[in-house]
């Protein structure tokens, strides 16, 4: 297989990753809209501990740096905060 060719492939994940993080976005609003009917404040330490725990057994199964995905995942926790306080009027919106 050519450079070219892997080169290609990567820039599909890219973008497919890409359009991941926007679904994940996207329901992170659906889920602001549910914390602010039932009253729950934005962070939840529970879930983020439980989502990082679980990405980092992942890792592990998939032979990948765990504590890097760990990262990758607290920054997908944290857009997914923001969005759910500009949804809630706590944030600005972009």
């Amino acid at each position: 297989m050519m450079m070219e060719d892997v080169r290609k492939e990567v820039d599909r994940v890219d973008h497919e990753i890409v359009r991941l993080i926007a679904r994940r976005q996207e329901l992170a609003g659906k889920i602001a809209k549910i914390k602010i009917s039932k009253g729950h404040p934005v962070h939840d330490e529970n879930r983020t501990r439980d989502v990082l725990a679980a990405v980092f057994n992942r890792a592990v199964e998939c032979k990948i740096d765990p504590v890097s995905v760990q990262k990758i995942f607290e920054t997908l926790i944290a857009m997914s905060e923001e969005r759910q306080r500009e949804c809630s009027g706590e944030g600005n919106l972009p």
